[in-house]
């Protein structure tokens, strides 16, 4: 294993591009699904067998359906079809079985249940899924890892740590939007929620993108206020989260004497044509930041034992983190993780640390040593924090 660290400037570029799609994304649906279905399936092979046995589901495509929205009303023509596709083990023994046709269905409702409330699972959208057994060596490579797992693929996972107030503007703007209070104040926004920053010097510009339920808004001039009413909301939370220039633009396309409006019967553009799919959406702390070190790896769907595109993309958040809060000469770093299948995940071939510090070259390379490796003994215990959602993913 090679554990390598350097001294960098810190992060200050002129100009921020920050994307982040909300939980009624097309993307993040499949994101969601693919999630709810591998931790259903981890718990399923942990009740049978004490343990959780080989799989990974994270592929998944969704094809829009389509919808006729008008104020006050609309109906879904022609449902959504989402297709979950992957591998697991399918029996546990001759005669056991393992439902993953009913786990796979339940886990796709059960995702938009809990978070679109006008998308009806059982008539607004078809789930089916193509989920087969693993090939040989992959299951005998997990199943060879017994004490500590070994890498099911040859991956990479990146981190930084903190955040700029850009991406924490996007991050928590989507989140208020889709929250709780969110919903209270504003229901007439949907859950498909898109939120596009560019930051130029000290301004941010914020784009967002908000599906209107048709049925809760009876006439333009109620969209029109709703509008008004979400943009002073959402410019008084942006300044509790930064002291630059925001302005803030909500659904840019609308053409009021075009009669044009981002109007949906069910909270999502799944409903009318958009598509979605794993892995197109939120890296693993929430956000796109292409200014960023970035992985195209996705991370919802595959196994929390021992897929290192997965367990990496959250262990590279954290040791960011900690390298930043529990050292005071380091104000940010970013950190790159790549693993070799068939070796233990607590080996990565390399890690590699960037920071900016008050310190010495020498020191930062200690002291991030230090922190890699701790870091390093908790990966096989990192599926707990995953099965219990209480990890970032998308």
């Amino acid at each position: 294993m090679i554990i390598s660290a350097k001294k960098i400037p810190k992060y200050e570029p002129s100009m921020e591009f920050v994307e982040r799609k909300g939980k009624g994304h097309p993307d993040t649906i499949c994101d969601g699904i693919s999630e709810n279905l591998s931790v259903s399936l981890s718990k399923y092979y942990l009740e049978k067998t004490g343990k959780i046995l080989h799989h990974n589901v994270d592929k998944a495509i969704l094809v829009g359906g389509q919808a006729k929205a008008w104020f006050g009303g609309g109906e879904v023509v022609e449902p959504i079809y989402l297709m979950l596709v992957g591998r697991a083990i399918g029996r546990l023994d001759k005669e056991d079985i393992v439902p993953i046709g009913r786990l796979a269905i339940t886990a796709a409702k059960s995702y938009i249940k809990q978070n679109l409330r006008y998308l009806d699972p059982e008539t607004h959208v078809i789930v089916d899924y193509r989920i087969k057994q693993g090939s040989v060596d992959l299951i005998k490579n997990f199943e060879a890892g017994n004490d500590i797992p070994l890498a099911n693929d040859t991956s990479f996972g990146v981190g930084f740590y903190p955040m700029t107030d850009s991406e924490r503007l996007v991050l928590e703007v989507e989140k208020f939007i889709n929250s709780k209070e969110g919903k209270e104040l504003f229901p007439q926004v949907g859950e498909d929620v898109k939120v596009m920053a560019l930051r130029h010097e000290k301004e941010i510009k914020l784009t967002i993108a908000a599906a209107m339920i048709s049925s809760l808004i009876k006439s333009k001039e109620e969209y029109l206020e709703v509008k008004r009413q979400l943009t002073i909301k959402l410019l008084e939370l942006s300044s509790q989260i930064t002291k630059m220039k925001v302005d803030l633009t909500i659904n840019g396309a609308d053409k009021p004497e075009k009669d044009i409006y981002y109007l949906t019967v069910t909270g999502t553009s799944a409903e009318n044509g958009d598509d979605g799919q794993v892995g197109r959406g939120n890296r693993a702390n929430g956000l796109i930041t292409p200014f960023r070190p970035m992985s195209l790896e996705a991370t919802a769907g595959k196994n929390p034992i021992s897929h290192t595109g997965k367990l990496y993309s959250v262990l590279a958040m954290e040791i960011a983190k900690k390298l930043v809060e529990e050292n005071k000469h380091i104000s940010s770093a970013n950190v790159y993780m790549l693993s070799q299948i068939g070796s233990p995940i607590t080996e990565p071939q390399s890690v590699y640390v960037e920071a900016s510090a008050d310190i010495s070259d020498e020191a930062v390379s200690s002291y991030a040593e230090s922190v890699v490796k701790d870091s390093l003994q908790e990966a096989p215990k990192l599926w707990l924090k995953i099965l219990e959602g209480n990890v970032s993913l998308y």
